[in-house]
């Protein structure tokens, strides 16, 4: 380990505080002021309308709305959409694969259809016992992606979680994080990768996983996905239950941070309620309720897998059980034990470096 993080050392220089400098944590609402959507209200991993349409095109056997889609973002740019439409697009396929069959047959050489094959194929290797052996196989498939299209970053994001489940060395991962970055010195995906990929080579250096993250977060804009990834190192830390004590305050700057690009995010679009279903984990895992309460109002009725399928079978159901107790916890004042402060609860085997898949995974 001491070998790698030497060879990294430029990804974890000494973070500093620019970026949060005149933040002033906002004054949370009380519980009474908060309306939250009813449970029945409440939907898991919804689409947005252009991604809906898609899947209810694949899901009679029409790959022309997730091709048209796909192809859009590639001529925008829009590099963020485009992750997150190949991740859902290559789960949907894992279940219902016809319409993908469909679009290789017509069009094999297509840059969006490599894409989510590419994506497919390293979801499928990564739950099985071979996965390492298995996604070395994959290697033709990313390469061909990166190729179709040389600006995207997708491909390299792909690349990079391929190179984790592998257990590539990180002189393969240094190159592929290298072209990465060429391509997209911001993109969130990526980055969420790469810090995956180093939490995985460096076990229980938390510490230097948020320095990358810290670093990051300060070179990117105040509306960049970017400024949640020391969240993702955070959430990391508070789940591992191995390494060094992180200091309490380092923890909340993250978590700061992330409430401040929350105030950012749109609150009637589905995919911001990603990094806020995160953020109200963390902020319950560091008990600070009101928070907590601010950003499931802001979140409103989307909830996602990821990160409550870390904990319970029931995402949905784990999702709605945090909102009662984040709510209870404001009205009493009495902390809740949701979570242990530190470790996960014996019984469930996911983590941040693998597992089973789920959205947002790997």
């Amino acid at each position: 380990m001491v070998d790698t993080m030497t060879s990294l050392h430029g990804f974890t220089r000494s973070s500093r505080l620019r970026g949060l400098r005149g933040f002033r944590r906002p004054a949370p609402p009380s519980a009474g002021a908060v309306v939250l959507p009813d449970d029945d209200e409440v939907l898991l991993d919804a689409p947005d309308d252009v991604l809906g349409a898609a899947l209810v095109g694949a899901a009679a056997g029409d790959h022309a709305p997730a091709a048209a889609l796909l192809a859009a973002t590639r001529r925008t740019g829009a590099w963020e959409r485009r992750d997150r439409y190949v991740r859902r697009l290559a789960a949907f396929a894992r279940s219902r694969p016809e319409w993908l069959g469909t679009w290789r047959a017509e069009d094999p050489a297509a840059p969006d259809l490599l894409l989510v094959r590419a994506q497919l194929a390293v979801d499928r290797a990564w739950d099985s016992p071979a996965r390492a052996e298995l996604l070395r196989e994959v290697s033709p498939l990313i390469t061909a992606a990166a190729r179709a299209e040389h600006r995207d970053p997708v491909p390299w994001r792909v690349a990079l979680d391929h190179a984790r489940g592998a257990r590539a060395g990180h002189r393969y991962f240094e190159e592929v994080w290298a072209a990465a970055v060429r391509r997209s010195p911001h993109h969130y995906g990526c980055h969420v990768a790469a810090l995956r990929y180093l939490a995985s080579a460096w076990h229980g250096a938390h510490h230097e996983c948020l320095d990358f993250a810290d670093r990051a977060a300060q070179d990117a804009p105040p509306d960049s996905l970017i400024q949640a990834l020391p969240l993702r190192a955070a959430y990391g830390y508070l789940t591992d239950g191995c390494g060094p004590e992180v200091p309490s305050a380092r923890l909340d700057a993250a978590a700061d941070r992330a409430v401040a690009l929350s105030a950012r995010l749109p609150a009637d679009l589905p995919w911001a309620a990603g990094p806020r279903n995160l953020l109200v984990d963390v902020l319950v895992r560091l008990e600070r309720w009101p928070d907590a309460l601010e950003q499931l109002r802001r979140t409103g009725p989307y909830a996602t897998s990821f990160p409550w399928d870390r904990d319970a079978e029931d995402p949905l159901g784990r999702f709605l059980q945090v909102r009662r107790a984040v709510r209870e916890a404001v009205v009493s004042g009495v902390p809740s034990h949701l979570h242990e402060r530190r470790g996960r609860r014996p019984g469930h085997p996911r983590s941040e470096q693998g597992g089973r898949l789920g959205h947002g995974d790997h």
